[in-house]
């Protein structure tokens, strides 16, 4: 049973950096897909940042670059998404989802998803 566990959200001012975790159980962590997506009340779910786990293969959405970082602790299965520079538009419920093998784009191309964690940035 895959399960996939966000942690970190909360309210933050902007300017401000908080660190999401996402904890993956059941799941072969190495060499397949993690990534991060939001969505923002009335705006379709997005992505935000991806990573092949086991390499440093990552992606970025043009609007975190620079600003957010995505990490592994493939030991732990976990993945991070380090947010610095926050600003009200990163104000959405964040998702952790993975998926077999290579990255894609599409929330609908990710097998597993968390719960959520939101971030409110004021």
């Amino acid at each position: 049973h895959v399960q996939l566990v966000e942690s970190g959200g909360g309210s933050v001012q902007a300017g401000g950096s908080l660190r999401l975790s996402c904890a993956a159980s059941g799941y072969t962590y190495n060499r397949n897909c993690m990534a991060w997506f939001r969505q923002a009340p009335g705006k379709e779910r997005e992505g935000v940042a991806s990573i092949l786990t086991g390499t440093t293969a990552t992606y970025y959405a043009g609007s975190v670059k620079g600003r957010f970082t995505i990490s592994q602790d493939n030991a732990k299965s976990s993945l991070f998404l380090q947010m610095n520079s926050l600003n009200a538009d990163d104000t959405a419920m964040y998702y952790c989802a993975a998926r077999a093998t290579s990255c894609r784009s599409r929330w609908e191309e990710y097998t597993y998803s968390g719960q959520g964690t939101q971030v409110t940035v004021s």
